[in-house]
């Protein structure tokens, strides 16, 4: 797989979910840190995204979207509301969307046979005519393995409503608010499939940026031909037996030019990047699969189970035997450290 598609196959967990929620009024509920990564787009009316006290609301109207990469804690509110009053007043996300857990697909909306969540306070205009309409959404991740790629990301990426740039996300976002707007044949197949569009083109969108701006970090990396180039055979065929020379002349480039851009945009050689990332698949296997040891080894580049524990333990501190036994439990610890690189339901 390429680059993008491997950092989030590493730690996804589980199939992603979505609701619908409409407010009216004066309104805050707040949204604890969670495993994973959340999202929230405003189909109507406008809102507030509130983070810790010292940092500025982020205001989001119509078309905005928001994604939460490290599924911090935080708290959406009217676009009225005073940010340290509505931090302190804001309830639960629970029971400010009336549900416990996350929706099925195509529920939680118009016409699908289960009202769409409304929130207003006392006073405050009929919940019919709502201040805001949101698509809230989650995705749970394992970032204990986490690429440096999604490492990188910071704890809020907003997108403003823009459909001259990134088109792709917002046909996917249309997409998606059409087939949740009422059950339809093929509702539970299309909804989780266009979740998972959603995040690429998110991350897709973000990297764009960043190489627009020539911010420093990984989208630098697969901006440079031969970097990326290296990153895609890597990541391709990490079982192949790359060399330096090997790798260098996939990229056409020298060796001692292909070292020295991998290094400095990357945060490791190329062969150190190989072995690191080798480890991370072989924990994914471990955890994810009943595959035998040999088999593993065999995927990710090594020629014996032995040579695969001597590695695995020297990286985890750990034979691949008890992290295969530990790994139901969320050991902390047990994961290489990444390479350096440049209402709804409670997300």
């Amino acid at each position: 797989m390429d680059v993008v598609s491997d950092a989030i196959a590493a730690v996804r967990v589980g199939d992603p979910s979505a609701n619908r929620v409409r407010a009216a009024g004066s309104w805050c509920a707040r949204l604890s840190a969670y495993e994973g990564a959340g999202f929230h787009v405003v189909l109507a009316g406008s809102c507030q995204l509130l983070l810790d006290e010292g940092r500025r609301p982020v205001a989001l109207g119509r078309g905005d979207v928001v994604l939460l990469p490290h599924g911090s804690e935080h708290v959406l509110a009217d676009a009225a509301a005073e940010g340290p009053a509505a931090a302190r007043l804001a309830v639960d996300f629970e029971s400010w969307s009336g549900r416990d857990e996350p929706s099925a697909p195509g529920t939680g909306a118009p016409g699908s046979g289960t009202p769409t969540p409304s929130i207003h306070s006392p006073g405050t205009p009929d919940p019919k005519t709502p201040t805001a309409e949101l698509m809230c959404g989650k995705y749970r991740l394992d970032r204990a393995r986490a690429h440096p790629l999604l490492t990188e990301l910071p704890d809020v990426v907003h997108f403003p409503a823009a459909p001259d740039r990134h088109p792709e996300l917002h046909s996917a976002l249309a997409l998606l608010a059409h087939e949740t707007t009422g059950t339809r044949p093929g509702t539970d197949i299309a909804v989780p499939g266009l979740l998972d569009l959603l995040l690429v083109y998110l991350i897709r969108a973000w990297l764009a940026d960043r190489a627009e701006a020539g911010t420093p970090g990984w989208a630098c990396a697969l901006g440079d031909p031969a970097v990326a180039t290296a990153l895609r055979v890597l990541h391709g065929d990490p079982a192949h037996p790359w060399t330096n020379e090997a790798l260098a002349a996939r990229a056409g480039v020298s060796r001692a030019t292909l070292a020295r851009r991998f290094t400095t945009l990357v945060g490791r050689p190329p062969m150190a990047y190989l072995s690191w990332w080798r480890m991370t698949r072989a924990a994914a296997l471990l955890r994810d699969s009943e595959a035998p040891l040999d088999a593993i080894a065999r995927r990710v580049g090594y020629g014996s189970p032995y040579a695969l524990s001597h590695a695995f333990s020297r990286e985890f501190g750990v034979t691949p035997g008890r992290y295969r036994k530990r790994a139901g439990t969320h050991t902390p610890g047990l994961h290489p450290p990444p390479p350096r690189g440049g209402a709804a339901s409670p997300l």
